[in-house]
């Protein structure tokens, strides 16, 4: 009788055990070809969008999407200069995780109130595109693996590209070419350095700050940007 309790028990946990197998195999394999699809076809919409809109309607007002994605040929090459010395100045040098920002995030939130994040624009693609926003230790590991898939998959030009036409730059506004519409009245193509700039010291908080409604710590966030961007000069990307 002892003998076939402990058969039965063997034989449950080897089921449960091929069952998460496959999970676990189906999860990859459908994580992988999203990465590789998005490697080709441009992001037209983000779990993000779909989140933004529901609270909108939640609240009873008017669903807002403005959103148009242009490839990097057709963005000024002011903006990935802003975008790197404002949110990411080792970009083009990590393979999608920034040690020692984050390293210094964790000394900074041991000592003070206001929290710092470390994520490097993959991180944010990985989170914009990929997942939703949550803080939890099970959505960070998911954003860390889709983090490795795109910098194996993709180039850091796409990975910019995806991140400059995909994150929520105001209320409603989604992507670099809906901002430089919205605020400048222009094509992204035609932002001058300044204005990409302001629209860049934005992203920590896009909707409590926008370039229309600047606070001191965007306009201190622009001098900043401004000031790395000269540093930097220019942008180039490995083809």
């Amino acid at each position: 009788m002892a003998k076939q309790k402990s058969s039965s028990k063997e034989t449950v946990v080897g089921r449960i055990t091929i069952v998460l197998l496959k999970i676990l195999i189906a999860f990859f394999v459908l994580s992988m070809a999203g990465v590789l699809f998005y490697r080709f076809v441009p992001v037209y919409y983000t779990p993000l969008m779909f989140i933004r809109m529901y609270e909108q309607h939640s609240r009873g007002e008017e669903t807002k999407l403005e959103h148009k994605w242009v490839p990097m040929e057709e963005i000024s090459p002011n903006v990935p200069l802003a975008a790197i010395a404002g949110e990411d100045a080792k970009f083009l040098e990590h393979n999608g995780f920034d040690s020692k920002a984050i390293s210094n995030a964790i000394e900074h939130n041991k000592k003070g109130k206001n929290v710092h994040g470390a994520s490097t624009i993959s991180q944010q693609v990985a989170k914009n595109v990929f997942l939703f926003p949550a803080r939890s230790f099970v959505r960070k590991g998911f954003e860390a693996y889709f983090t490795l898939l795109i910098e194996i998959c993709w180039s850091k030009e796409r990975i910019m590209e995806v991140y400059l036409n995909s994150i929520e730059m105001g209320d409603g506004i989604y992507g670099i070419e809906a901002a430089s519409k919205a605020y400048y009245g222009c094509s992204a193509s035609k932002l001058t350095k300044k204005q990409a700039a302001t629209i860049v010291s934005c992203f920590p908080s896009p909707i409590n700050r926008t370039p229309d409604h600047m606070t001191k710590e965007s306009l201190r966030h622009r001098r900043q940007i401004l000031k790395g961007m000269s540093y930097l000069k220019s942008v180039k990307f490995d083809k």
